[in-house]
Parts: C-alpha cells; structure tokens; sequence
C-alpha cells in the first residue's frame, strides 16, 4: 500500500468553510498520488479553536471547550472524505470532554474507513505540559484495529517513548504515531520512539507532525517536526530503519510504499527476532546484582 504523512501547519481558520476546504484539498492531494492510508498530526485540531475568535484561541481552557464542541462536525467531514475517496484517514486528534470517561478532556484520534466505520483512540500518558498546565488527561485504553489495510495500533506522540504501550498492541503491524513537538529534541524523542518501537515490535511505524509558527495559541504556538515512516532494520527494509522521511518543517505529505508482508516475513524469519525474544527479558530483567570495583 502507499502511506502518506503529514507534516500539517495550523491556520487561522475565518470560516468552518475554509477548514473544510483546507481538509478536503490535503485528502484529495494524498488519494490523488495514490494513498490509501492517510495520517494527520496530534492536536492539528486545535485550529478550530480560532473559529471562536483570538480570545478563545488563545485562552488555554476556552481553546480546549472550543475545539472539543465541533470534533462531532470534524468526524462527518473526514468520515465523508473517507468514503469519497476510498482511503483510510487518521484525522488530527484534538481534546474531546468525554463524561464517561473524566470531567476534564482527553486527547483522542479518530480512524475512518471508506466503508463508514470510525474507530477512537485517546492518548494514554500525558507530557508535563498536558498533565500539570492544561489539565488533558489518559483516555479510553489501547485498541488494535483490524481493517482491510491490516492491523493498526496507534501511539499518539508521547505513548510512542513507551514500550509496554506498544508491546500491547503487539499484533499491529503498524503503528501510527500523531505527534505534535515544539522543538527539534521532542521531534527527535518521538522519532526514536518511533523507530525503536518498529525494532522492538518488528512493525511499520508512521510519525506525522505539526509545524510552523501559530502565535494566537499558548498550546501550539511553536511546532517542530516532518513525516516519516520506518521499519526494522532487518530483511526486506531499508538497513537504517528509515522507509522515507520528510524535510524538516516543510508542510505537505510525505509518502512510502508499504507491504505488509514484509512485516510477516521478518517477523517469521527475519536476522534477529526481537518481538519473539520479547519474554526473555522477564528472568533477566530483576535487580542487577551489584559488582563493587572500588
């Protein structure tokens, strides 16, 4: 399959129109080239929050109400997207006020499919920022969703620095990691989180980011970050692990053949197994026995 990744700007949006009309150019551009999965960034949703006008934009708890309010209309435009032009689309995520699970907001991507289904992940460990100044907090729990494309778990940004997250949904075979960074170290964290969790899991991992400057928002006024895509370095990959990346901080899509059966194959007989020596690591991995050499 082609995977297209997004390295995304956020805009100051006068009408829902525009945003509508910026959504369906970015989606008929990727399916126009051929894409099948399309993968937009962590909180790229956040610029409806200007449809309110600067002073909501740039109120942190105002911006969180704002957005939250329209992910309903968000999902109709993308899910329409969807079906029109037969691909699977992973929409920015943005926060969502969601009673069943807290009073406060989580953080959650939506994936459509070309048949109308929408599945719902929600991130799961907050940054600093998320946690102790904007009040988001952990979602729903981890889901593995079985399309016609194949398996796919998704890490939203900060989930991808985890193993265990990942090693949950074990059987993807991909990983969609959304992410949103300020600088070029938390594109890097990400990045390598990434890639270490395509080693791990031997899997296809797909980083999308935000980028540019948007001055009207306290929450992402600063975005560093390119798309990616990577896999083991081990046969029938690239031997860097780097499928295809994007050029730093340029907006637009970055693209990659994928063949899922590569992830079978090396999976199955590939130079190390890292996914099947995974529970090896249990005995050996207690208290370290403590040498003195001093």
């Amino acid at each position: 399959m082609k995977v297209a990744t997004a390295a995304y700007p956020l805009d100051v949006l006068p009408t829902w129109g525009v945003y509508a009309d910026k959504i369906a150019r970015w989606v008929g551009e990727a399916a126009g080239e051929g894409a099948e999965l399309l993968v937009f960034p962590e909180y790229g949703a956040m610029e409806l929050a200007t449809l309110d006008g600067p002073a909501v934009a740039g109120n942190l708890e105002a911006s969180l109400a704002a957005v939250s309010a329209r992910m309903g209309h968000v999902a109709a435009l993308h899910s329409a997207l969807a079906r029109h032009y037969g691909v699977h689309i992973l929409s920015s995520s943005g926060p969502v006020f969601d009673p069943a699970i807290s009073y406060r907001p989580v953080n959650r991507a939506m994936l459509f499919t070309p048949g109308g289904q929408v599945g719902v992940q929600d991130k799961q460990i907050m940054t600093r920022f998320e946690r102790e100044v904007w009040g988001v907090v952990p979602g729903g729990p981890l889901r593995l969703f079985d399309t016609a494309l194949g398996r796919i778990g998704i890490l939203i940004c900060y989930d991808s620095e985890y193993p265990l997250l990942a090693r949950a949904v074990a059987d993807a075979d991909m990983l969609l990691v959304p992410s949103c960074t300020e600088a070029l170290a938390g594109y890097w964290r990400v990045r390598i989180g990434a890639m270490a969790r395509a080693l791990e899991q031997q899997c296809v991992t797909v980083m999308s980011s935000t980028v540019g400057d948007a001055p009207w928002s306290e929450a992402v006024d600063t975005n560093v970050g390119a798309g990616g895509v990577f896999g083991p370095p081990d046969v029938g990959f690239p031997p860097t692990g780097v499928i295809a990346a994007g050029e730093m901080n340029a907006p637009g899509w970055t693209y990659a053949h994928v063949d899922l059966a590569q992830v079978a194959a090396v999976r199955a007989d590939g130079v190390v197994l890292n996914r099947a020596h995974w529970a090896e690591q249990g005995p050996r991995s207690g208290p370290p026995q403590v040498v003195p050499l001093a």
